[in-house]
């Protein structure tokens, strides 16, 4: 087996299925079936009768119930996987005559005729291993001849799930190190095992496309910031990933990033994990890569990468100042502006108290002052998550990316800003 995830989400799939197909013929739909001549049909003397049989036609039943099959829970991540894979070759091996041009249609016919082989010449729908195994390896192998695997497992600090597993899609999945026993111990280290939480990452090497290194690290990258945006309690991920090709030896891959220094400590219920997984699709499918908003929500991870947090308090100003007051410093409207986007007018005075902290702090920190308490952290951490927000706000298109024009137009139709005593 060169692609777990896979594997898993189709078995996944078929058992939820065979159940379906059951509760289907239990409750009176027909099998169709087919009369065939046996092939111990002849007795020993030449002008014996044939025998006949009848040969369930368990693609046509499965044909039939595809609607109901595109239902359930299991259908929609198997169909993502095998969206990012070529299966034209299996689909042709099959009898495919018409092999469709979009790759989701194409992802559907593959599930359909693996379910058949699966099920076929079978009346009965329970999932045994007999029929399952070698349905996928002829899946398998029909769609990763000449194409290499490459496994990528990183450590996540700072979070805890409730499940197991978390698929993310596109190959990318959260799991405890349990259930990852393949895992390097050095990618355990950081948290010690049986306590770790893994960032699995499977792809599949593209011909002329990028290194399996340059893929991974750009995806787990997207991760982070995923992670970062998702909750205020920010995880991150370990500095070094591990990497394998081809089931060969484990190769450290340096994530090029900073500290990776989580912010508290994420609890994931599972009831929170189709939000996660929404929300990991989405930034990894909207989050500038140019622009102002790109620039700012570089500056906000590194400013989460800092040893210190007094540092980094000042790449987040420097991230809020690039979104809403490009004027310069020295126009004094930033937290004016950061007040009128992040809470209401009767709560704008303690924003505009907070910012001004925040400025004060910064500026003790360039003078090598050390806070007499933890005051100036707690302003750093506030700051930090109010700029979290409203990149979050803009990521999901909740904001418009033009921050200091959404802020001013607030600021001009609502109330007077109450000034902080």
């Amino acid at each position: 087996m060169r692609h777990r995830q896979l594997h898993d989400a189709l078995r996944a799939f078929a058992e939820q299925a065979g159940g379906q197909l059951a509760a289907d013929a239990a409750a009176g739909a027909d099998i169709p079936f087919e009369v065939v001549e046996s092939s111990s049909g002849r007795g020993r003397f030449r002008h014996d009768p044939p025998l006949y049989c009848y040969r369930p036609l368990t693609a046509e039943f499965i044909h039939r119930r595809v609607a109901a099959l595109g239902r359930l829970p299991g259908y929609p991540p198997a169909a993502r996987l095998l969206e990012q894979l070529d299966v034209a070759g299996y689909l042709r091996a099959r009898g495919e005559i018409r092999v469709p041009e979009r790759a989701r249609d194409r992802a559907d016919a593959a599930l359909r005729i693996f379910l058949s082989a699966v099920f076929e010449d079978t009346t009965e729908f329970e999932l045994t291993d007999a029929r399952f195994e070698p349905a996928y390896t002829e899946l398998e192998d029909a769609i990763l001849s000449g194409r290499t695997q490459t496994l990528t497992v990183v450590s996540v600090l700072g979070l805890e799930i409730e499940s197991e597993r978390i698929a993310l899609g596109e190959g990318l999945e959260l799991c405890l190190d349990g259930v990852a026993p393949d895992a390097p111990l050095e990618a355990l280290a950081a948290v010690g095992p049986g306590d770790a939480v893994l960032a699995v990452l499977s792809t599949i090497d593209e011909p002329g496309g990028p290194t399996p290194a340059t893929a991974a690290r750009a995806r787990l990258r997207l991760l982070q910031t995923a992670l970062r945006l998702f909750d205020s309690e920010t995880p991150a991920l370990a500095p070094v990933a591990y990497v394998r090709t081809a089931g060969g030896p484990w190769g450290a891959l340096a994530l090029g990033t900073g500290a990776h220094i989580p912010r508290g400590r994420l609890e994931l219920a599972a009831a929170e994990e189709d939000e996660l997984r929404g929300f990991c699709s989405l930034v990894a499918r909207r989050a500038p890569r140019h622009g102002e908003i790109a620039w700012a929500l570089r500056r906000y991870e590194m400013g989460c990468d800092r040893l210190d947090a007094l540092d980094g308090l000042t790449d987040h100003l420097l991230a809020l100042r690039a979104l809403l007051e490009p004027e310069g410093p020295q126009s004094g409207r930033l937290a004016e502006r950061v007040a009128a986007l992040c809470v209401p007018p009767e709560q704008r005075g303690e924003i505009i108290a907070l910012v001004g902290h925040a400025i004060a702090a910064e500026r003790a920190a360039v003078a090598g002052l050390s806070p007499s308490d933890g005051g100036s952290l707690r302003v750093a951490a506030e700051l930090a998550d109010h700029l979290r927000a409203l990149l979050r706000d803009v990521v999901c298109g909740h904001l418009d990316s033009d921050l200091r024009a959404v802020a001013d137009r607030v600021i001009a139709e609502g109330p007077a800003t109450p000034m902080p005593a």
